[in-house]
C-alpha cells in the first residue's frame, strides 16, 4: 500500500503562513500566526509534507517533456503549442508555460523548505529534539533537490535560503550556480549526517540518508561536467576539482556498500513485485511491474515523487504509464463498470525505434525501454485487445503501462503510479563513472557488470568486447580518444541509456558530457522514425543549438517583473 494513501488530504494552505502583521481583522479557522504554527509538533510534521506536496506538480506532466532527448519524443506534430512539443523538439520560447509552470513550482519547494528550515530550527526544543532535527534533514534534502533543479534548467539565478517575508525581498539578482552549488552540498551532507538509513519497512516517498547519498552523487557529477555559462560558451571545472568531485562520489559509493541494505531489485531478494511472481518475466521487468502496480520498494528505490488521487480529480493526479506508456483505447464501458477495465493511455511520447536494435540478444532492459504494441477497444468482445504495431515510428516507451497497474480507474487518464527519481542501479553506474574518471577503470567495469547481470546482459571488460555482443551500436563521433579511460565512457554511454531510459537522466548526461547536440543529430540522422515516412518527426537534431538549449529560458514574465535580472536571459533567448 502506498504510504501516500495516508497523507493524501494535504492542507493545500498550509506553507501559506506569513510572519508578518495579518491586516484583516478576522482570520479563517485554518490561518496560523508563525509562533502558534510552530509551537504544535503536528503543525511541523504537516509543514514537511507540504513540501513534499510541490513534487507532483513538477514531476507529472512537466517532466516528461523535460526529461525527452536522444531517446524519445513527443509524438503530436504541427505548429508550436507553447508547451511539451516545443520543448522536446527544441523550439522552445521564453512564454513556454510548461517552464513557467516548472519555475514557479520550484520556487514554491525552495521557499516552502526555507520557511520550515527556518521556524524549526527556531523552536525552543530544537537542540534537543531528534525528530526535529530529522525534519529539518528532510526539508534539507528536498531544498537541495529543488536548488539542483533550478541549477540544471536554469542555470545562475535568483536565489536564497531565507524564507519571503516581504515584496522587497522576494526579487533577487542571479546567484552563481557555484554559490548554489555549495549550498546543495552543503545540505545533502546535513541531511545524510540526520536521517536514518532505509530498512525493509521504509516508504521510498519520504526521504532517507540514502536519497541524499544518492542525490549528492548526481549533483557532484553534474557540477563536474560542462554547462552553459552566461556568455554562451560551455565550460566545466578545471582538471583538481573534477577528481575532487569524482573522488567524493567513490565516497559516497563507499557508504553504501558499508550500509549493505541496498541493492538490485530482484524477485527473490524477498519484495513481491505486486503482479506476478513468474520469474520468467526477468527482473528488470519485474522491477517495472513493482512500479506501475503501485508496490513500494525501497531496496532498489531510494526516493520517489509519489501520485495519489481518492477520486480521479483531487490530490496529486498522475500520468506516468498514460502519457509516457503504450496506448491504450478509451474503454467503451458502463460508467458503473470502471473498476472492471483499464483506463485509457493517451500516448503521447514514442520511442525511438533504434534503440531495440542496440540491445543485446537476451537483455531483458530491451523489452521494457521499448514496446513494440497497444491496446484497442473491441466492442464484439467487450474488453481490450492488445495488437503488435507494425510501423515502427508508434513504438512506446514502456517502462510503465496500464496492464501492469491494478485493474480498474477512477479517472480514465489519470494513474496512481510514482515517479522514481532515484534507484539503485543509478548509484551503481555513477559510481563506475567516477571510478573511470579516476583512473581506476577496472573497478568501473566491474561495477557496471553488477547491472548488466541482473538484465541478463553478457558481462564484459572491454569495448571491444561490449561492441562484439552488441553488434548495431553506432560509432560514436565522440569518446575516440583510444584510452582505457574513453573507451568506458563510450560503453557508458551505452549502458546508462539502456539501464535508466525515461527516468530523467539522458538529457543531463549529455549535456555533462558536452554532447547533446551531437547525440540528437547523430539520432535524427539514423532513425527510421525520420526516414520511414514522408515526415521528419524526430526534429530534435534539426533545431539544437549549442550555447542555447542547454538551459531554458527564464520566463518572460519574471524577467520583465525582477529588476535585478536587468532584462537578460538566458543565452541566446
Amino acid at each position: 500500500m502506498k504510504y501516500l494513501k495516508n497523507i493524501v488530504v494535504l492542507m493545500a494552505g498550509c506553507m501559506s503562513l506569513v510572519s508578518c502583521e495579518d491586516k484583516l481583522t478576522e482570520k479563517p479557522n485554518s490561518y496560523y500566526t508563525e509562533d502558534e504554527f510552530f509551537s504544535d509538533p503536528d503543525n511541523v510534521e504537516m509543514g514537511i509534507l507540504g513540501i513534499y506536496n510541490v513534487l507532483p506538480s513538477l514531476y507529472g506532466d512537466y517532466a516528461m517533456a523535460f526529461f525527452a532527448s536522444d531517446d524519445t519524443w513527443y509524438a503530436s506534430t504541427g505548429n508550436s503549442d507553447s508547451g511539451r512539443r516545443d520543448i522536446s523538439a527544441y523550439t522552445i520560447t521564453t512564454s513556454n508555460r510548461y517552464v513557467e509552470n516548472a519555475w514557479t513550482y520550484t520556487y514554491q519547494g525552495l521557499e516552502r523548505a526555507n520557511y520550515m528550515i527556518a521556524g524549526i530550527e527556531a523552536m525552543d526544543e530544537y537542540e534537543s529534539n531528534e525528530n526535529l532535527h530529522e525534519l529539518v534533514a528532510e526539508a534539507k534534502f528536498l531544498r537541495a533537490l529543488f536548488s539542483f533543479n533550478l541549477v540544471l534548467y536554469w542555470g545562475d539565478v535568483p536565489y536564497k535560503t531565507t524564507p519571503t517575508n516581504s515584496y522587497e525581498e522576494a526579487y533577487l539578482p542571479r546567484t552563481s550556480r557555484e554559490d548554489i552549488y555549495d549550498q546543495i552540498i552543503e545540505d545533502l551532507t546535513d541531511a545524510e549526517e540526520g536521517m536514518d538509513w532505509a530498512t525493509s519497512s521504509s516508504s521510498p516517498e519520504r526521504a532517507t540518508q540514502a536519497s541524499a547519498r544518492a542525490l549528492k552523487m548526481r549533483v557532484l557529477l553534474q557540477r563536474a561536467g560542462y554547462s552553459l555559462q552566461m556568455d554562451g560558451t560551455l565550460q566545466r571545472p578545471e582538471d583538481n576539482l573534477r577528481q575532487e568531485y569524482f573522488t567524493a562520489v567513490t565516497e559516497e559509493w563507499e557508504a553504501f556498500e558499508a550500509n549493505g541494505y541496498h541493492g538490485l531489485y530482484t524477485t527473490d531478494n524477498g519484495v513481491s513485485n505486486g503482479f506476478d511472481d513468474d520469474h520468467t518475466i526477468g527482473n528488470y521487468e519485474a522491477l517495472f511491474r513493482t512500479f506501475s502496480y503501485g508496490t513500494l520498494n525501497s531496496r532498489e528505490s531510494l526516493f520517489e515523487v509519489a501520485f495519489y488521487t481518492v477520486d480521479g480529480s483531487t490530490g496529486a493526479r498522475g500520468y506516468w504509464g498514460t502519457y509516457n506508456g503504450p496506448r491504450v483505447d478509451a474503454p467503451g464501458i458502463n460508467t458503473t463498470e470502471t473498476s472492471d477495465f483499464m483506463g485509457r493511455a493517451n500516448a503521447m511520447y514514442r520511442v525511438v525505434p533504434e534503440w531495440r536494435d542496440f540491445f543485446e540478444e537476451g537483455d531483458n532492459r530491451r523489452d521494457v525501454m521499448v514496446c513494440t504494441y497497444n491496446y484497442t477497444w473491441d466492442s464484439d468482445v467487450y474488453n481490450h485487445v492488445k495488437e503488435e504495431v507494425t510501423d515502427v515510428r508508434s513504438w512506446y516507451p514502456g517502462k510503465w503501462r496500464r496492464e501492469w497497474m491494478p485493474i480498474g480507474y477512477k479517472e480514465p487518464n489519470i494513474t496512481d503510479v510514482n515517479y522514481c527519481m532515484l534507484r539503485y542501479a543509478d548509484v551503481v553506474l555513477m559510481a563506475a563513472e567516477a571510478y573511470n574518471e579516476l583512473g581506476e577503470t577496472s573497478t568501473a567495469w566491474t561495477l557496471l557488470n553488477r547491472v548488466r547481470e541482473r538484465a541478463q546482459a553478457t558481462q564484459v571488460n572491454s569495448l571491444q568486447e561490449y561492441r562484439n555482443c552488441q553488434p548495431n551500436l553506432l560509432e560514436l563521433p565522440f569518446f575516440n580518444g583510444g584510452t582505457a579511460q574513453d573507451d568506458f565512457r563510450a560503453a557508458l554511454y551505452w549502458e546508462r541509456a539502456f539501464e535508466l531510459a525515461f527516468e530523467g537522466m539522458r538529457k543531463y548526461d549529455l549535456i555533462r558530457w558536452g554532447i547533446l547536440e551531437e547525440a540528437l543529430v547523430m539520432t535524427g540522422n539514423n532513425t527510421h522514425a525520420n526516414t520511414a515516412g514522408t515526415n521528419r518527426p524526430y526534429v530534435a537534431g534539426d533545431n539544437f543549438q549549442t550555447g542555447k538549449h542547454e538551459l531554458f529560458p527564464i520566463p518572460l514574465d519574471e524577467i520583465q517583473a525582477n529588476p535585478l535580472l536587468e532584462n537578460k536571459n538566458n543565452p541566446n533567448y
